[in-house]
């Protein structure tokens, strides 16, 4: 395997069991993929004001990223969560539940005065190890 996830004992665990600690990356090659909007075509937000749809819509994104390159959401080691308003962390992570399953990557999440669209809630980044 060339990622190892985990939760050394000699720190406390992750208070929500949804992401790890580390992850060893023991080869490559690894795919960074730049912070993804729910911007449509026109440069539109899909869904203002609506975290969970643009969570939806940010992750489709990505998942078609992700697949240009041969891989999928198992073959994430990190992802890196840009939020307006971190009351809307449970939303956020509840929608991104069905396309990380149950890969636990490691991931920050922060809360930021703005993004660079007015009506974006949420700006995602993440690295991959594809074949992972």
């Amino acid at each position: 395997m060339r990622v190892t996830f985990g939760n050394p004992e000699t720190v406390p665990p992750p208070p929500r069991p949804v992401y790890s600690h580390t992850a060893l990356v023991t080869a490559g090659p690894l795919l960074f993929v730049s912070g993804q909007v729910a911007l449509d075509e026109n440069g539109n937000i899909d869904a203002p004001g609506d975290m969970a749809r643009q969570t939806e819509v940010t992750f489709g994104y990505i998942e078609k990223i992700l697949a240009a390159h041969g891989a999928g959401f198992a073959d994430v080691v990190k992802v890196q969560t840009f939020l307006t308003d971190m009351d809307l962390l449970p939303e956020y992570a509840e929608a991104r539940k069905p396309f990380l399953k149950d890969n636990r990557p490691v991931s920050t999440a922060v809360e930021v005065s703005r993004l660079f669209h007015p009506d974006a809630l949420l700006e995602v980044e993440l690295v991959a190890v594809p074949g992972s």
